[in-house]
């Protein structure tokens, strides 16, 4: 986490997604790869998952978001989001650590795709039996 005096960036994971978060000061826009929140989530129950550390911390409409996300699905993109917005919002006020930590926002979520097997089907399935 980067901090100047105008201008905090973050990093948040989640699967295979990576999303880079620039905060600045301004009206509250999000910017997702170039284009509106709306157009890139479409769905509205992603732009909630993103949105919900700026909703806890009451900054909404306070700053302006550049994010840039790729990798992993529009799921995992969604909460690469919102994880990399808590931490910079945590870099730009120290005091809202405690409120962002006890919501959750503040733990990465490990939980990676397991590799396939050699002998199996997937992860842990097998192949399907016959006994002829």
């Amino acid at each position: 986490m980067t901090t100047s005096t105008d201008r905090w960036y973050a990093t948040g994971k989640r699967k295979s997604a990576i999303a880079r978060v620039w905060m600045t000061p301004g009206t509250g826009k999000v910017i997702v790869n170039r284009k509106e929140e709306e157009i890139y989530f479409p769905r509205s129950i992603l732009r909630m998952i993103m949105r919900q550390p700026i909703e806890l911390v009451e900054a909404d409409g306070q700053y302006d978001f550049l994010i840039n996300v790729r990798g992993g699905g529009s799921s995992a993109q969604a909460d690469a989001c919102k994880y990399g917005i808590a931490r910079a919002l945590q870099a730009a006020d120290p005091e809202r650590r405690s409120s962002l930590k006890k919501a959750g926002f503040l733990t990465r979520d490990a939980r990676e795709v397991e590799r396939k097997k050699y002998g199996r089907a997937g992860a842990r399935r097998s192949f399907q039996f016959s006994k002829r």
